[in-house]
């Protein structure tokens, strides 16, 4: 143990080194949880809704909200709007519950069980691919879903992109 005088006083430098290792380690911790945030913010593919080429109404980002979380059945225009989803294990999925609805998927595992259990809606029906959701609402104008960006998307209207 080496004593060193700092400032007029005896400070024991072992105590300085752990001091200094604690704070290093602190520091080290927050850039890499840092560097993970922005990878995982640049990780995630960009979102398209879709619907079909015949539907007018104009949609944002509260629109599509209220269809999807099934506080509303009906698009802005007054038809009926039947939500599809890609299967809630998809990382298309989470993009979208987290960039449009503003939930966690499991949030919105939860907020669903709890409008089932009490009789006010039924979550959107799941499909396994874009290629099932593009042709469903290709072929149905109440039919409104979301895919990844880069899928073909003939045959559909896109009316946002997240």
């Amino acid at each position: 143990m080496v004593r060193v005088c700092v400032g007029g006083c005896e400070v024991n430098s072992t105590l300085m080194d752990e001091t200094r290792g604690h704070i290093m380690k602190s520091f080290l911790g927050c850039v890499v949880l840092a560097a993970g945030m922005l990878l995982s913010t640049f990780s995630h593919g960009e979102i398209m809704v879709v619907v079909h080429p015949s539907n007018a109404a104009l949609f944002d980002k509260s629109a599509i909200q209220r269809i999807f979380l099934g506080k509303t059945r009906a698009f802005p225009g007054g038809e009926e709007a039947l939500p599809l989803s890609l299967r809630e294990t998809s990382v298309a999925s989470a993009d979208f519950t987290r960039s449009v609805l503003a939930k966690t998927p499991k949030q919105l595992k939860s907020y669903w069980a709890k409008m089932v259990f009490t009789g006010k809606g039924t979550p959107p029906k799941q499909m396994d691919s874009s290629k099932q959701i593009i042709d469903l609402v290709s072929n149905n104008p109440n039919f409104i879903g979301f895919v990844k960006a880069g899928t073909d998307n003939g045959g559909v209207k896109v009316v946002g992109r997240f």
